[in-house]
């Protein structure tokens, strides 16, 4: 136990080297042999390439208060770090740190490069596993995992070849998004939709045998070498008689079919929809629909093929421009509109992507996603809030193959080896030296890699080694919950559920517990072309780990985005500090922390505060484990500022002199709100602790309701005291009546006058009052009122303020009315007033204008 405590709280000098004490003991560590029942926690991991923004510093700081609450409650906890691979992003970095070099991956060869990936990987996997740690993340880095270590990488070969093995994963040709600069399909995640202004080309396509011609609107004319079809919606009369009918796609002179689709939009353009199914997803899905021909004219580096004439070779912007010029020439333009449009581009080169028919590897879905809709229907798997539990099922029931297959180098290969003879695949757990098929040994296996959500979707039983049977997994399986934000439902979590569902019959989680975003104090998203990110490790360089905590989860609900200002640090910052002074005042008035309290020795402060703290916890408890981490910050916060230090220590001043029960009481109870608020700060509550107490408070037990210290009698009447005392002040600083001002009070109250003389010296110590005066004769003067339920508090007039001060105010609060009256008078003389304004504006006008004349004729009786 400490004795001396710094006058002011430096985070930088205490932030570190807690967390290197903990670290050091051992207190994030597993006890497998634990008897303790365990709380296990998924931790999304990050990239090995990023670096913590605030989207990470709310998610992590929201699983360690989790973490924080659940072992003080007296659970093992289960919660393993650990970084994912990033394929692509990773890739991009090697390649680019590669040109600097004049180098590609080309040039060194698939092994050579993925040496360098490996030591990127060394070089910076790191970073942001220490920066986790700077926000206090109690997870355990003894067990610390990478999406691509030996034994995940086990997992993914494991998952992949028993989907293959089950008829679930297949090779074909479907549409994906292809980012022309990576070289490879990418997920949907991964394509970021940004505003753009296009044109919308309405071009003409003549039906056959006719000179009329139907009016194509299109923002991509480019892709008329791909046309298979018209489509109009089967409910459109306008074109209902030419179902069946064809058409002659412009440029290519190509006869195609007018099919009927009901996907088709009525209202956008004129209703009629160039079906081109190799570069468009909707257009896919009609083309499945109506076995159309799928013609792919976009070769993978986003220019035009062969079968686009004079335009191949083209990139499709420009091809755009060309074609529609030589549309005008050829009079087959009606006209071109000006819209804006989302268009999709790669989140890690900002290059358009251009959706196309690729060769790669699926997973069938629909039979794999059964289970996991059962597994929410049932409330086996619920979400928090509860709200989003539709979106995932809206999406699970309308789910797509989903393409895995990346053409990168860097992350898992897919187990698969081509043979050159026959051409069999060959899918297995280990390497395949002859040909399953005809026995060949000239095989070659493929250089895709896997998609990294693969690798991800395993995750929560990955990390505990998955699949070797493991004791540990089946003690800590399923995972109680996991915290995310909602962006990555569709991408993460349901690819976790059914991939677990699938593997392990069991749940992943019992839990989805969804935040939002953090937003710049103007409520946008914080981006680079904005300039408003903010690093969360400069945050804390300058406010401490404790105040950022605070001001992400200050006014949080779940699954809503919030906002963080400069503003909101300041204030959180100044709540920190607010503690680290209430242990000066208290270790400087002889408190020593948690001792047993004697019952029989508390006043009425003591038992008022002891009350109003046991609600709290129960109440705090509650709220945590509805996951209401806003909630439970606000109460505590609002308790310890308003209930603690701005009265309860006031009181208790001045009973420390008279009873040493008091000053006991005070470090009890501070102690307990340290624990409460430990989840939340646990730098600054650590080191506190440390003053007052042996051990260490992230193992204390969380505080528990205790009903015998119920006091609904002393809350009445330290509440009764606290609003006696207040109302007082608002009076004075109503008056600016100066503190060193005493003030009689006359009070008229049927309450028993045992209770005034007990609270007689606070009132008049906390309210700056000379004398308390209880049924008696009141003077004849102008008295201030304060009107309690209770009781009628009376002041002298002349006892508040100098009498030239009010005065001037009445003269001012006198023309103010007269001027209020001057113009509801009118507005009641105005007829159009009176037929027009809703009744209750006029019933409101009347009874303001009652008001300020009973008011007006008080003051000008007033004698000065």
């Amino acid at each position: 136990m400490k004795n001396l405590i710094d006058k002011a709280y430096t985070p930088s000098l205490v932030e570190d080297k807690i967390y290197d004490i903990w670290e050091k003991e051992g207190l994030f560590v597993i006890d497998e042999k634990s008897k303790k029942p365990t709380y296990s926690i998924v931790l999304p991991p990050p990239n090995i390439t990023g670096v913590l923004h605030m989207g990470h510093a709310l998610n992590f700081t929201l699983q360690d208060i989790l973490a924080r609450f659940k072992r003080m409650s007296g659970f093992e906890i289960v919660w393993i770090p650990g970084t994912d691979h990033a394929a692509i992003s990773t890739e991009v970095k090697v390649v680019e740190s590669l040109k600097k070099e004049n180098l590609s991956k080309e040039i060194l060869g698939y092994d050579k490069f993925m040496e360098r990936c490996w030591k990127w990987k060394e070089q910076y996997g790191g970073t942001i596993s220490k920066q986790i740690r700077k926000l206090g993340a109690s997870c355990d880095w003894t067990k610390e995992r990478f999406t691509m270590d030996d034994g995940c990488s086990e997992a993914v070969v494991e998952f992949f070849v028993r989907l293959y093995e089950k008829g679930y994963i297949y090779r074909g040709n479907r549409i994906v998004n292809w980012c022309p600069n990576c070289k490879t399909p990418i997920s949907d995640i991964e394509v970021s939709y940004k505003p753009a202004e296009s044109d919308l080309v309405y071009l003409k396509y003549f039906i056959c045998g006719s000179d009329d011609f139907l009016t194509v609107a299109t923002t991509r004319p480019e892709t008329i070498f791909g046309d298979c079809a018209v489509a109009v919606n089967p409910s459109d009369e306008r074109y209902s008689s030419l179902i069946g009918k064809s058409v002659i796609v412009p440029v290519i002179e190509k006869e195609i079919p007018i099919i009927a689709d009901e996907c088709v939009d009525k209202e956008f353009g004129t209703g009629v929809l160039k079906v081109t199914p190799a570069h468009d997803f909707a257009d896919f899905d009609i083309g499945e629909r109506h076995n159309l021909e799928k013609i792919c004219i976009i070769n993978l580096d986003g220019t035009l093929n062969d079968k686009c004439g004079k335009y191949s070779g083209l990139k499709t912007g420009q091809a755009r421009s060309n074609i529609i010029n030589d549309l005008k020439l050829d009079g087959k333009i009606v006209k071109i509109e000006k819209i804006q449009n989302n268009l999709g581009k790669c989140s890690r080169c900002d290059h358009v992507i251009e959706p196309l028919t690729s060769d790669q590897w699926f997973v069938k879905m629909s039979k794999l996603a059964e289970p996991a809709i059962k597994a929410v229907e049932n409330g086996d798997i619920k979400f928090v809030p509860e709200r989003f539990s539709k979106i995932y099922m809206h999406w699970m029931k309308n789910i797509k193959d989903w393409c895995i297959s990346r053409q990168i180098w860097w992350g898992h290969n897919i187990p698969a080896w081509t043979c050159n003879d026959c051409g069999h695949i060959n899918v297995s757990r280990s390497t395949v030296t002859n040909c399953s098929k005809c026995g060949s040994d000239k095989l070659e296996q493929t250089t895709d890699s896997l998609d990294t959500w693969f690798s991800s979707a395993l995750w929560p039983f990955s990390v505990f080694g998955w699949p070797k049977e493991h004791e540990f997994l089946d003690k800590v399986y399923p995972d109680d919950v996991v915290i995310t934000g909602y962006d990555i439902i569709f991408f993460w979590v349901a690819r976790m559920i059914f991939s677990s569902l699938e593997m392990t019959d069991k749940i992943p989680f019992k839990y989805v517990v969804l935040h939002g975003l953090v937003r710049d104090s103007q409520g946008r998203k914080m981006s680079k072309s904005l300039g408003n990110g903010i690093n969360p490790l400069d945050v804390i360089s300058k406010y401490g780990a404790d105040a950022l905590r605070l001001s992400l989860v200050t006014g949080l609900t779940a699954g809503n985005d919030t906002r963080f200002s400069e503003k909101k640090l300041e204030g959180n910052r100044n709540f920190v500090n607010k503690i680290w002074n209430a242990a000066r005042f208290l270790k400087m008035n002889g408190g020593k922390g948690i001792t047993n309290i004697n019952m029989k020795d508390l006043t009425v402060c003591d038992s008022w505060i002891l009350s109003k703290l046991n609600r709290i916890i129960s109440e705090i408890s509650n709220n945590m484990e509805k996951f209401e981490f806003g909630l439970s910050l606000q109460k505590i916060y609002s308790f310890f500022w308003d209930d603690f230090c701005d009265w309860y220590l006031e009181l208790s001043k001045i009973n420390f002199k008279k009873n040493n029960s008091s000053i006991d009481t005070c470090c009890f109870v501070f102690c307990q709100i340290l624990k409460i608020l430990h989840p939340f700060i646990p730098f600054v509550t650590e080191e506190i602790w440390s003053f007052f107490n042996e051990g260490y408070l992230m193992i204390s037990d969380y505080p528990k309701y205790d009903k015998h210290l119920d006091n609904k009698m002393a809350e009445e009447k330290v509440e009764k005291m606290i609003s006696i005392i207040h109302s007082i002040r608002v009076k004075r600083n109503e008056m600016n009546t100066p503190s060193s001002k005493k003030i009689a009070i006359y009070v008229k109250s049927d309450e028993n006058s045992e209770f005034f003389v007990n609270i007689s010296e606070f009132v008049e110590k906390l309210s700056g009052v000379s004398e308390v005066h209880l049924n008696c004769e009141i003077p004849n003067c102008e008295m201030v009122i304060c009107a309690l339920e209770f009781a009628e508090i009376m002041i002298p007039l002349e006892d508040l303020a100098d009498k030239e001060i009010l005065k001037s105010k009445m003269l001012k609060e006198i023309s103010e009315l007269e001027k209020r009256i001057e113009k509801n008078e009118s507005l009641l003389r105005n007829k159009s007033f009176i037929e027009k304004a809703p009744a209750n504006v006029i019933e409101n006008t009347k009874m303001s204008l009652e008001s300020d004349k009973t008011r007006l004729n008080v003051l000008k009786n007033r004698n000065f």
